[in-house]
């Protein structure tokens, strides 16, 4: 994580399904720790509790835990993001005051073996009907980030593209560059 920090990238989504909520809150504390030196923001996922707990203000979450978010608990959250897998819940997500939304998967990837990529005409579809900034996500990798921007997205998230190379900046600096725009 300390690499990826100096990358500074847009910011992480500590994304973690495995963690009970008092386990996510140790692993967000120490990586929000190591983020915070670089100024890069620690977006927590899911874990609503956690991230109010930990006084965060980023949380990323996935539509049904949205949707039984109050008012009064979304206010806690300068930035809410939402994972979206059609137009439909991309639509949703913006109603229920979102600040960005990531859509996915866009292209084939190992975390969503055997099941193809929903590809460029899904993310142009969604960036076309949503004003708030959509991140593609799935399968973005140096190759193909260009056409993701070309679709309309603010940007893309990647996991396995900088976990794999041995310089994240690098990496991302290379993101950037076939992008000409940041990506997460």
């Amino acid at each position: 994580m300390e690499e990826i920090g100096k990358a500074r990238p847009l910011g992480v989504i500590l994304r973690e399904k495995d963690l009970s909520g008092e386990e996510y809150q140790k692993l967000a504390a120490k990586t929000e720790a190591v983020l915070k030196k670089y100024g890069v923001p620690c977006i927590f996922h899911n874990f609503y509790d956690v991230a109010a707990r930990q006084n965060a203000s980023a949380v990323h979450l996935s539509l049904p835990v949205l949707r039984n978010l109050t008012d009064l608990k979304k206010s806690r959250f300068s930035v809410i993001g939402a994972s979206c897998h059609s137009l439909e819940e991309a639509q949703e997500a913006e109603e229920l005051g979102c600040s960005y939304i990531t859509a996915g998967h866009i292209f084939e990837t190992d975390c969503k073996k055997g099941l193809p990529g929903k590809g460029l005409d899904f993310l142009k579809n969604i960036c076309a009907n949503v004003s708030i900034p959509v991140y593609a996500i799935g399968g973005i990798n140096k190759d193909n980030i260009r056409f993701v921007r070309a679709a309309g997205a603010k940007g893309a998230c990647i996991m396995s593209s900088l976990m794999q190379c041995a310089d994240a900046a690098a990496c991302l600096k290379s993101f950037r560059k076939d992008s000409e725009n940041n990506a997460f």
